[in-house]
């Protein structure tokens, strides 16, 4: 991909650094609007995909809602109340937490992963991010008989469903297939492609699956993130937004209004993307006063803040 900066990192009055990006931001119709490098290269969308794969699942019968359907579309942090979820969908699909097939890991939140650590316990994959994610896929199998050992295929039909749909929804071919970081195959997209689709996700009509999945991580963004994770914030200020965060750089936003935004740091890092996100919702047009602490992430000396990373003045302009 061409990138371009999107981000400066002050130290003062000293430019110290710069974060490389690919930005994109599409009208109701799907048009880019805002553009910045070349959102129409592909990319993995990452963690930004579940919504995507959540509507799917719906698609393919998955009986599933408000905070557990959020939880579906989560990279959580870890929190007792996103592994007692995760849980919770295995249940009512008769399944124990031996059926999910997600890395081992140690809970994502800092405070999650300080408590979880203190009490002595070890990684596994119920406390993985993705869960959540899996959880659903697995209930999805059940529901309509299909194999759960061989749940990650790509060839399996919870895969094949999945790649449909993020087709339909994007309005483009997926471009590879890979393996993301939970094991579950993950489909590369363009970045405008991945924009529209929240777009349309956020806007949808009442009564509609993909209505269905905005509402749920609108009316509970906590389950999609957790304590003091920028896309709740997000979400939790501003009404019928819906967001989601990938791994390497990657978000994505979706606007009721119909409108969407994809973003790509080029380093992989996550320190600039609210930064970004919050410099884009502004040339939009949207409110973005009660979320104006993610608008900046301070630069540290000493302990205290003696800079800032900042928007491009291309991109803020």
């Amino acid at each position: 991909m061409a990138h371009e900066v999107v981000a400066e990192v002050w130290r003062g009055d000293f430019l110290e650094s710069v974060h490389h990006g690919t930005v994109v931001a599409t009208d109701p119709s799907g048009t880019a609007v805002v553009s910045v490098g070349r959102p129409g290269d592909v990319s993995f969308p990452r963690s930004s995909n579940k919504p995507l794969q959540a509507l799917a699942m719906l698609r393919s019968g998955l009986d599933l809602d408000g905070e557990l359907l959020a939880l579906a579309c989560a990279s959580h942090s870890g929190e007792d109340f996103h592994v007692a979820g995760a849980l919770r969908i295995l249940a009512a699909a008769g399944l124990g937490e031996e059926a999910l097939q997600c890395t081992p890991d140690l809970p994502l939140g800092e405070q999650a992963r300080a408590r979880h650590l203190a009490a002595g316990l070890d990684a596994a994959p119920k406390y993985m991010n993705c869960s959540g994610k899996h959880a659903a896929m697995l209930a999805t199998c059940v529901a309509n008989g299909w194999s759960t050992h061989d749940y990650l295929d790509p060839a399996h039909p919870l895969q094949v469903a999945t790649r449909r749909t993020i087709e339909d929804v994007a309005g483009e071919p997926v471009a590879q297939v890979g393996v993301d970081g939970c094991g579950a195959p993950i489909f590369a997209i363009s970045l405008t492609g991945l924009a529209r689709a929240f777009g349309r996700l956020a806007s949808a009509a009442e009564g509609t699956l993909e209505h269905r999945v905005a509402t749920a991580m609108n009316t509970h963004p906590e389950w999609v993130g957790g304590t003091g994770r920028d896309v709740t914030v997000l979400m939790d200020a501003l009404p019928g937004v819906i967001a989601k965060d990938g791994a390497e750089g990657v978000y994505a936003v979706g606007l009721p209004t119909g409108e969407g935004v994809a973003l790509k740091i080029a380093d992989g890092s996550s320190r600039a993307r609210a930064v970004v996100v919050v410099a884009v919702l502004r040339r939009l047009g949207v409110d973005v006063d009660a979320v104006e602490g993610l608008a900046t992430v301070p630069v540290l000396g000493h302990g205290r803040a003696v800079g800032a990373v900042k928007p491009s003045l291309a991109l803020a302009s």
